[in-house]
């Protein structure tokens, strides 16, 4: 099993307490709550309450081992998964890499954005937007402080939604009274999104609400345009428009990671296409699940979901039980749940079969249906304690900068490749 996630887990406990010896390999040693990472890098959230160790989560399954090391290639012929610790033998091969963010090639783009994909990722947004006050305290230019106080978010997706309300929040009801310094109307959130309207795979009502509810909050929200280019002072577009900004948070997109090179035929966004069972053409053996998986359904492509990877993970384990016992995969069937976004303070959308929920109704949907997928007890306590504190008493109590982000002379570090 590559990939301690939401599709890997899952899988994990549909096979557990059964005769199959099962090895888990993963580059990190926690599970991440990845749609509750925004709340990390918008200082709500401790990155404690949304990690939960691999080890502590496997405890109680005999039949089940775990690996630290950064799965590097597969050979197929072989059945061999190569790591950066060593090589490791398979009957059964289920790959959950998960995916990486996509700067769709753009070098700069990658070098001055800070993406929003792992949980030091969020840390270190955290640490620069708390700094980005700190140094427009001292700052006497007002150019230059308009600059450091303005916030771009690239990507109009529920990640980029999210992340803006919540930022908004962190600005409008916490910062403004840390910093009273400063006039609160100095600073500027602007959301960038290359579609004709947010949230483009929900219903066009829902996403009509989700726009007027973040102009409502002092978001600006430019449609229609893409980011282009990036420098260490702003980022340019396709339309001709530049912003000024220090800080721009990268959530337009994913694709699947170096893994999943070579293994087949390949889909939209690096993904590896696989039979209607989930397996490798040719590798019966081998099966392809979540983000790195092009699976297609009612016509279309799958979207990279924790919710589709989580059935896909369902189902290959389904049919590792039966060719276990000499029987025959089964073809995978998606069943949609709905989907659904919040924007903040009773504010939120979902699309739950024919019923769409807005406002409140669908913020209080959103809180509910999140609390319950939490997987650790503790979580699901701290994670309801920090939301009640936040919401009745309008703090955030997570507003540390770890890093260099106060620091005027910081420097952004090169990017690395995915692995």
């Amino acid at each position: 099993m590559v990939g301690a996630g939401f599709a890997g887990l899952t899988a994990v406990r549909k096979l557990a307490r059964s005769d199959i010896d099962i090895l888990v390999l993963d580059r990190h040693n926690y599970h991440l709550f990845t749609p509750l990472l925004y709340q990390v890098a918008s200082a709500l959230l401790d990155p404690s309450e949304i990690a939960q160790p691999v080890r502590s989560l496997l405890r109680g399954l005999p039949n089940v081992g775990f690996r630290l090391a950064t799965a590097t290639g597969v050979d197929l012929a072989a059945k061999v998964v190569m790591t950066d610790r060593g090589r490791l033998d398979y009957d059964y091969l289920i790959l959950a890499a998960g995916s990486v963010s996509n700067f769709f090639g753009s070098l700069s783009l990658e070098r001055q954005s800070y993406p929003l994909k792992e949980l030091d990722q969020a840390l270190e947004i955290r640490d620069r937007v708390l700094g980005r006050f700190e140094q427009a305290q001292w700052e006497r230019d007002p150019a230059r402080r308009a600059e450091l106080l303005t916030f771009v978010i690239v990507g109009g997706g529920p990640t980029g939604v999210e992340y803006a309300g919540a930022l908004s929040e962190l600005v409008r009801l916490v910062l403004r009274r840390d910093c009273r310094d400063l006039d609160p109307g100095d600073a500027r959130i602007v959301l960038v999104e290359g579609g004709d309207r947010l949230l483009a795979t929900f219903p066009a009502d829902l996403s009509k609400y989700a726009l007027r509810t973040l102009e409502k909050r002092a978001i600006e929200v430019w449609l229609g345009t893409l980011a282009k280019s990036a420098d260490e002072h702003g980022l340019d577009l396709s339309d001709g428009r530049r912003i000024e900004s220090r800080t721009i948070v990268w959530s337009a997109g994913v694709r699947a990671g170096r893994l999943s090179r070579g293994l087949g035929p390949a889909g939209p966004g690096g993904t590896v296409k696989v039979l209607p069972t989930l397996q490798l053409a040719g590798h019966p053996e081998a099966f392809v699940i979540g983000d790195m998986a092009d699976v297609e359904a009612g016509g279309g492509h799958l979207p990279m979901l924790a919710a589709v990877a989580m059935q896909e993970a369902e189902s290959a384990a389904r049919s590792i039980r039966a060719l276990v016992r000499g029987g025959q995969p089964t073809p995978f069937r998606y069943r949609d749940k709905g989907i659904m976004a919040t924007i903040g303070r009773n504010a939120g959308v979902a699309q739950i079969g024919g019923l769409h929920l807005r406002g409140f109704v669908g913020w209080l949907a959103w809180l509910g249906v999140h609390l319950l997928l939490i997987l650790s007890l503790r979580s699901k306590f701290l994670v309801l304690v920090n939301w009640s504190w936040d919401y009745f008493f309008y703090d955030r109590p997570v507003r540390f900068i770890l890093g260099a982000g106060g620091s005027a002379s910081a420097e952004r570090a090169p990017p690395t490749d995915d692995g």
